[in-house]
């Protein structure tokens, strides 16, 4: 791959990451617990994003497999978090 393919790929996961920083107030700040898990979320998907293009950045494709777990554990948590928020009175 060439060099400025790989800048590129690491600009992108640059941005994905202060995306996420940002995404950051609305977990701590969200009005509804709603908000904050959809930010959680959301947070969660971009780091799934940020590995990948970093994997691919640096040639390690092994990391696309850390990736993928990732995105199961992701998807996973944020099924777990619904049921117990509809448990506890709370519609999502």
């Amino acid at each position: 791959m060439s060099e400025t393919l790989s800048t590129i790929f690491l600009a992108a996961a640059g941005v994905f990451v202060l995306f996420a920083v940002v995404l950051l107030y609305r977990v701590f700040r969200g009005p509804t617990t709603q908000d904050r898990i959809v930010a959680i979320n959301v947070v969660g998907t971009n780091t799934v994003i940020v590995i990948a293009l970093v994997s691919v950045a640096l040639g390690e494709y092994g990391y696309l497999d850390v990736a993928l777990v990732y995105a199961l554990l992701n998807f996973v948590m944020s099924i777990a978090v619904s049921k117990f928020t509809v448990e506890w009175g709370g519609v999502i």
